[in-house]
């Protein structure tokens, strides 16, 4: 049953990544279009579409999903995620207000790479440095691919850091509902008797979905 259920994940995980641009780690034409046409301070708006990228960006679920599953203790928890959150909201903010601007591509991929890394370390196959410096330095990196995403809109100066504050606050409310919902998942995983086999092959799922992400934006790097 395992394997069949294995097999279904990874059809699932596959099909689910190909085909859903609208929830990778830009931003739908839509919201694009409200982005692009807002002028002045509109904060509940901004707000909402933090929280909305955080919830339905695959990425930063893969990542974040990796970090926390083999977290047991709440505290630990709070502790890798708010690292996490302190390196995203730093380089989102720095790179939105100051025009630090890189690659979309090349940063996406990079994101890829760190989902690969994540899972490689729950694997036991790889650890270079400390899993809470690794959380932090990746989180810089996951705030610098929306940031770079939010630069491509031209968003209006009008009303900017306030708006991006609310942007920035709305991706933290967004992390801790999907987190939320991730950590009850895990905690219910770890009383399974074949937990050993279910974190392997998740793992090893995590670290598929990583690669697929790195070779679609390096793709798109090398034929933009």
């Amino acid at each position: 049953m395992w394997n069949r259920l294995t097999k279904f994940s990874i059809y699932f995980l596959l099909c689910f990544i190909i085909a859903s641009d609208t929830f990778a780690h830009g931003v739908t034409q839509q919201d694009q279009g409200f982005l692009a046409g807002a002028s002045g301070i509109h904060l509940v708006p901004y707000l909402y579409l933090g929280a909305k990228h955080m919830v339905t960006g695959y990425d930063h679920l893969l990542y974040l999903a990796g970090v926390i599953f083999f977290l047991g203790r709440l505290k630990e928890v709070v502790l890798f995620v708010s690292l996490f959150a302190i390196g995203h909201s730093l380089t989102l903010l720095t790179g939105v207000l100051s025009g630090i601007h890189i690659n979309p591509y090349l940063i996406d991929a990079i994101i890829g790479l760190s989902v690969c890394y994540k899972a490689l370390e729950n694997l036991g196959t790889i650890q270079l440095f400390n899993p809470k410096f690794m959380v932090f330095t990746f989180g810089l990196v996951h705030g610098f691919g929306l940031s770079s995403k939010l630069q491509d809109i031209s968003i209006s100066s009008d009303g900017l850091i306030a708006n991006m504050l609310a942007f920035n606050l709305g991706v933290e409310v967004g992390q801790v509902i999907a987190l939320t919902f991730l950590f009850w998942l895990f905690t219910w995983l770890r009383n399974q008797h074949h937990f050993v086999a279910i974190a392997s092959t998740t793992n090893t799922l995590l670290f598929s979905a990583g690669l697929i992400l790195c070779g679609f934006q390096s793709v798109g790097y090398f034929l933009q």
